[in-house]
């Protein structure tokens, strides 16, 4: 059952995190209309305290935060916010009120295992993902051998853009490999982490 925020208990604080960096990009306070239109519009909407009045993030930067989607914590009091900046977060020109980088998208990569995941629960015939797994395991590792192939013969070259490509199809097919075998790419982490721990 979703939880719902408890907005008999005033204004609730809305954190705000970017969906794919993970990143915690800033802390405002929402009451049900602002919860409401943060879902209606897709775009995060506060409850200003200094102006008394709705206040959507960017109305005036345009550095929207796009939403992506929410979670409520355990006492429905508090709400998690995963969203897409459209630009910077903070007023001050940071990407985020901590004045932190907002860098790095790992963690699209969990959201690309779940999807992968699913390709292999709920195969479908236009999915290049579920093929993948019809054909069976052998199948699954000949293509992640033939990607890593394909990336050290782009290493030698200087072009950029195939680089990247054959990396990110390499990357790809090995997590689809993972996912064939039942493993998860935290055990392959747990690995190399007891692997830095000995040697630290």
């Amino acid at each position: 059952m979703e939880r719902k925020p408890d907005f008999s208990k005033g204004l609730l604080p809305a954190i705000i995190q970017d969906s794919l960096t993970g990143k915690v990009l800033m802390l405002g306070y929402m009451n049900a209309e602002a919860f409401d239109t943060t879902l209606s519009t897709r775009k995060v909407t506060f409850f200003s305290r200094s102006k008394d009045r709705l206040w959507t993030k960017g109305e005036t930067s345009e550095n929207y935060l796009n939403y992506i989607s929410h979670a409520v914590d355990c006492d429905n009091d508090a709400i998690l916010i995963q969203a897409a900046p459209d630009g910077p977060t903070c007023h001050t020109g940071d990407d985020t009120c901590w004045q932190e980088e907002n860098s790095g998208k790992v963690q699209f990569i969990s959201h690309l295992t779940k999807v992968i995941k699913d390709r292999k629960n709920n195969p479908s015939d236009v999915s290049y993902t579920a093929s993948l797994f019809k054909k069976g395991i052998n199948k699954v590792a000949q293509k992640v051998g033939e990607e890593a192939v394909e990336l050290v013969i782009e290493a030698k070259d200087d072009n950029k853009d195939l680089f990247l490509g054959e990396a990110a199809d390499l990357l790809f097919h090995y997590l689809v490999l993972l996912e064939a075998k039942a493993y998860t790419l935290d055990e392959v982490l747990e690995v190399l982490i007891k692997r830095h721990q000995l040697k630290s």
